[in-house]
């Protein structure tokens, strides 16, 4: 028979696996969401015509972007300016944000932070998405560079259709 400390312990570790569990169902049951969105495919087909290791990660551009109500092709096309979609990634730091110097966990959780900083922060809220990207990037033209890419992402295109 178990003592009443080492059994509470058996059940909070029991309650805590199936916690980790249903949440990990819960984020794998959200990316499978996007299987029939058109964005998917336009998104991976983008990351592959850059030969981009990023294609990997669309559900989780699609996602962040979705729940900080951000334009879809934005954190791709900043990938891409930033990083060549991951090719010359620093510190899972596929956005470039903070010049590189910002560690992540994970290309999933540096993600997820550039799309609420860009939805909530003070530096952005209520900036127009040109004012967003300069403030992102004070470099001249980095905003036209971007937004130049963004209108290249659309579903429905092939990368053969796309221009230069």
């Amino acid at each position: 028979m178990l003592h009443k400390p080492v059994a509470r312990s058996v059940v909070i570790l029991a309650c805590l696996l199936t916690l980790t569990g249903s949440v990990s169902i819960g984020r794998e049951a959200a990316l499978l969401a996007y299987d029939d969105d058109p964005r998917l495919a336009a998104l991976q087909e983008f990351f592959e015509s850059f030969d981009s290791p990023a294609g990997e990660l669309s559900e989780h551009f699609l996602a962040a972007a979705d729940r900080h109500g951000l334009d879809w092709r934005l954190l791709p096309c900043i990938s891409i300016i930033e990083s060549g979609g991951g090719k010359a990634c620093v510190n899972n730091n596929i956005l470039g944000w903070n010049s590189c110097r910002r560690r992540f966990p994970s290309a999933q959780a540096g993600i997820e932070t550039v799309a609420s900083r860009l939805a909530n922060s003070n530096l952005y809220k209520g900036k127009d998405l040109e004012e967003k990207l300069q403030t992102y990037n004070p470099h001249p033209g980095y905003p036209v560079r971007v937004m130049t890419l963004m209108r290249q992402l659309r579903p429905g295109q092939t990368s053969a259709s796309m221009p230069d």
